[in-house]
């Protein structure tokens, strides 16, 4: 895998006279995870289609580059809130479809082995109608995996996940994506706590940095310094954009 770059976003988004969100500042460090809060329809999402290169309907003002120099959008994976499976595609033609689509020749052995590794190898064959919502989502997140890009965009990727199966998929995808540069939109501060490097909350006033604990990531769930880290950033969710050190 190439050096994965660091991404700078600043800027600000609007749909016609309406402000999504205000002048910005998101500094995405290089080879880290930074998690991105806020309430719904601040334009989190809006910010990773901007990085990928996506169209989102907004007028975007100001300028996205990585620390290199180079374009952006060839070196990303994306992985949207839904899952965008095929229906006509089994389990392991959905984990490939990328290679496919550009021509290339699947790594079926490397497809296998991550399908193995999220728990998916008895619905290999399966269509996504026979898969439950979860399963679905970890076959998306398997596709992404596969796409082994420097710069990777998650949305909500976990959110589908019950507790047990959320807390493991965040180990996998922080073993698999170790060294990229990581920018994951959630809606769980419990998230962010374990596996921001750099956490930020974002809403109609604004983004700010919330500065997680010194401990490195994935951070356990019983540590007292996440737990604490965990409820400053629920409580500052809730009170709107106010962030206590």
């Amino acid at each position: 895998m190439k050096i994965a770059p660091g991404v700078d976003l600043l800027g600000s988004a609007s749909f016609d006279e309406t402000v999504l969100f205000p002048p910005v500042s998101l500094e995405i460090d290089a080879g880290g995870w930074s998690c991105l809060l806020g309430p719904s329809g601040c334009g989190k999402t809006t910010i990773l289609r901007l990085i990928a290169g996506l169209d989102t309907g907004a007028a975007f003002e100001g300028r996205i580059s990585a620390s290199d120099g180079a374009p952006i959008p060839d070196r990303v994976a994306y992985m949207a809130q839904t899952d965008l499976l095929m229906p006509w595609l089994d389990v392991l033609g959905n984990v490939t479809l990328g290679a496919r689509l550009r021509g290339e020749a699947p790594d079926q052995d490397a497809a296998r082995a991550l399908v193995t590794r999220l728990g998916l190898e008895p619905h290999l064959h399966k269509r996504p109608s026979q898969l439950s919502g979860g399963q679905r989502q970890r076959v998306a997140l398997a596709r992404t995996l596969m796409e082994d890009r420097p710069i990777v965009l998650l949305d909500e990727p976990f959110s589908a996940l019950d507790a047990r199966t959320r807390a493991d998929m965040q180990d996998l995808a922080a073993e698999t994506l170790s060294g990229r540069t990581v920018l994951l939109v959630t809606h769980d501060p419990g998230e962010a706590a374990r596996l921001g490097d750099r956490v930020f909350l974002l809403d109609e006033g604004g983004m700010m940095e919330a500065v997680p604990p010194a401990t490195p990531t994935v951070r356990p769930v019983d540590d007292p310094n996440t737990l604490a880290f965990q409820a400053r950033l629920l409580t500052a969710l809730r009170e709107g954009h106010q962030w206590k050190a």
